[in-house]
């Protein structure tokens, strides 16, 4: 099994945190958000691991040598979306992709790695809790999700908070065939939307993953969501980062 880490961009909004360092630099109860994202995927057994950069990237390079780097050299003018596709030629077998601004347990990798689903997406059902603390980071911000019969329906930040069954937490599971849908679609939206609006993004290339997931939704494309009550912090804002620091554990 494969895992991409997505983290070329600066992460303004932790500021100054991210003033010198990638936003995965950032240390919860003394190590870094990235070896706490290394530490729960090799947990499972997963060491074939990449990190997609930008920002920063040459501070990445040096202090984990063991990663597979790749660079989003354009990661100012370009989003979450363009930035996983920089790693599409790791994407010919089964692989699992994670935001690197996130706290997660090993056994939200282990429960979604046991999914027998070829397109998982990891959803916390606690997610409305977390949000009552979020002030700076609003419910309106989330990538919430709708399902049915173990499907997710919608991938929205506009459905409305009563409505939603969890937020997307940014780790996605994908069996070989499921890559190759995503890749298919990836490449058919790219072709017919490049340097236009795409969905709720001024252009395709500023498209954020939950675009395509979306996309693919509306086109028949079946995706499995698999529950985790809590067991993960999304690391946007200083707010937060005081939240992890004091309730991660």
């Amino acid at each position: 099994m494969q895992a991409i880490i997505i983290g070329a961009g600066r992460g303004a909004r932790l500021m100054p945190t991210t003033a010198d360092a990638p936003k995965c630099f950032a240390e919860v109860r003394g190590r870094r958000i990235l070896d706490w994202t290394l530490a729960a995927f090799r947990s499972a057994g997963i060491d074939r691991i990449a990190f997609i950069g930008g920002y920063q990237i040459d501070k990445v390079r040096q202090q984990y040598p063991e990663l597979a780097l790749r660079h989003n050299a354009n990661w100012q003018q370009n989003n979450i979306l363009a930035s996983l596709f920089c790693a599409e030629d790791l994407m010919n077998g089964p692989f699992i992709c994670a935001y690197s601004d996130i706290l997660f347990t090993p056994a939200v990798v282990a429960r979604v790695l046991a999914s027998d689903a070829d397109m998982a997406l990891v959803v916390d059902t606690a997610w409305d809790e977390r949000y009552r603390q979020r002030t700076e980071h609003p419910p309106d911000d989330a990538e919430k999700v709708t399902v049915a019969d173990g499907l997710v329906t919608r991938i929205h930040r506009a459905i409305p908070p009563a409505d939603a069954h969890g937020e997307y937490i940014g780790v996605a599971r994908f069996s070989a065939t499921g890559a190759a849908r995503l890749r298919k679609h990836y490449r058919r939206c790219r072709e017919q939307f490049a340097g236009q609006p795409f969905r709720e993004a001024a252009t395709f290339e500023r498209a954020y993953l939950i675009h395509l997931f979306q996309e693919m939704i509306e086109a028949g494309e079946q995706f499995a969501h698999v529950d985790t009550p809590g067991e993960y912090i999304e690391i946007d804002t200083q707010q937060d980062f005081d939240y992890a620091r004091a309730n991660w554990k």
